[in-house]
C-alpha cells in the first residue's frame, strides 16, 4: 500500500526549535458522554490495555464504558475548575510558566488523549516553521504505557510529513536533581505549615504487575525516587512508605495498594498521614479526588485521624525552574 504524503510549509529561513510539552489528558466536560469519549480513546490504546482488540473492544464498549462513564463524570464535576479541568488548567499553566522561563523557544502544550491534540499542536508547529522537536512527556518515571506512548503519537502524525523535524525525547527526569529539589522543597513547605505526619507516604499510579515483568522499569524508578526523597528528607525507614494507587480490573497490580494500606494504617489508629504523590506533575482526578476525597475516607472510616494531602508541584517556580533546566540541558547543540 503506497503512502501519502502531505505537502509542508515551504521553509523561508533555517527553521525553529520548539519544545512540546505533553500530559496524559482530559475530557472535555464533566458530562458521561464527554467521559465516555475520553476513555475510549485512552483505553483503546495498546500500550495502556496489552490486550487483543476482538477480547477487549467488547468488555470496554459493552461493559467497562456503559457501567464507569457516569460515575467518573461525578467524580470530574466535583473537582471541575471554571476554565476546565484541573489538568488541563494547570498543565496550561505549567507550560506557560514554562515558555515565561525559555523566552529563545516555542514552548506547547499537548494532550495524550483528548484536546488539545498531539497532532493538531504539531500541525500548528510545523506551520510556524518548526523543523526540530523537543518532546517533554510531563512523567517523571518512564513506563510504555505513558512516556512511550507521547512519542507514538508523535511519530503518528510526523511519519505522513514530506519534511520530518528532527527529534528529541525525555523519557523520564525520576532523578534529576531540580526535580528532587522541587519535590523536597515541596514537601518541606507543607511541613513548615502543618508540621510533620507520622508517616509520609509516596503515592504512585499503577500498572499490571506484567508490565513490571515484561520489562518496563517504571516501579525502580518510582522507588530510586522515593528513596531518594526519603534520604533528603532524613525520615527513617518507619516513617515513610511507597504505594500504588488508581488500579482498576480483576489481575494483579504492582503492590503495596494505597487504599489497602491507608485501610490497614487506619485500623492502627494512625494519627496523622500525609500523602504526596510523585508521579503526577499537576494536580488532577487521580490526586483531587481519588486521594485527598477517597482515600481520606478510607483511612478516617478505618479508624484513622487525619489524612493530609501534598499538592502536585503545578506551576510553582521550583517546579517551572527543574524543568527549564531539564529542557535545556536536552536543547543543547540546537540553534535556538
Amino acid at each position: 500500500m503506497s503512502q501519502t504524503f502531505r505537502d509542508s510549509p515551504k521553509a523561508t529561513g533555517p527553521g525553529r526549535t520548539a519544545v512540546l510539552v505533553v500530559n496524559l489528558g482530559t475530557p472535555d466536560a464533566a458530562t458521561p458522554a464527554a467521559v465516555r469519549r475520553y476513555l475510549a480513546q485512552f483505553l483503546h490504546d495498546y500500550r495502556v490495555v496489552e490486550l487483543t482488540r476482538w477480547l477487549w473492544c467488547p468488555i470496554l464498549h459493552g461493559i467497562i464504558l456503559p457501567l464507569r462513564a457516569r460515575r467518573v463524570a461525578r467524580n470530574y464535576a466535583s473537582v471541575w475548575m471554571a476554565d476546565g479541568s484541573p489538568l488541563l488548567v494547570l498543565t496550561r499553566r505549567l507550560a506557560q510558566a514554562l515558555q515565561h522561563a525559555l523566552p529563545d523557544v516555542p514552548v506547547r502544550m499537548a494532550m495524550r488523549y483528548g484536546n488539545p491534540s498531539i497532532a493538531s499542536v504539531l500541525r500548528t508547529l510545523e506551520a510556524e516553521g518548526m523543523t526540530r522537536l523537543l518532546v517533554l512527556p510531563l512523567y517523571p518515571q518512564y513506563s510504555a504505557s505513558t512516556s512511550a506512548t507521547v512519542l507514538d503519537a508523535v511519530n503518528e502524525e510526523i511519519s505522513s510529513w514530506r519534511r520530518v523535524p528532527e527529534l528529541r525525547f525525555i523519557a523520564d527526569y525520576h532523578d534529576d536533581s531540580g526535580w528532587l529539589d522541587a519535590m523536597e522543597a515541596r514537601i518541606r513547605s507543607h511541613w513548615d505549615l502543618k508540621g510533620r505526619p507520622d508517616k509520609l507516604m509516596f503515592s504512585f499510579h499503577g500498572l499490571p504487575q506484567r508490565f513490571e515483568r515484561a520489562g518496563d522499569p517504571y516501579p525502580r524508578q518510582c522507588e530510586a525516587g522515593a528513596a531518594a526523597l526519603a534520604v533528603r528528607l532524613e525520615l527513617s525507614a518507619d516513617e515513610w512508605l511507597m504505594t500504588y494507587q488508581s488500579r482498576f480490573g480483576r489481575e494483579a497490580w504492582l503492590q503495596p495498594y494505597t487504599d489497602k494500606t491507608l485501610e490497614a494504617l487506619g485500623k492502627q489508629g494512625l494519627k496523622t498521614i500525609d500523602v504526596v504523590c510523585p508521579g503526577f506533575a499537576v494536580d488532577c482526578l487521580e490526586t483531587l479526588e481519588e486521594i485527598a476525597v477517597e482515600n481520606n475516607e478510607v483511612f478516617r472510616h478505618a479508624g484513622g485521624g487525619e489524612l493530609r494531602y501534598i499538592s502536585a508541584l503545578n506551576d510553582e517556580p521550583g517546579h517551572v525552574a527543574a524543568l527549564a533546566g531539564l529542557t535545556h540541558r536536552h536543547l543543547q547543540g540546537w540553534p535556538r
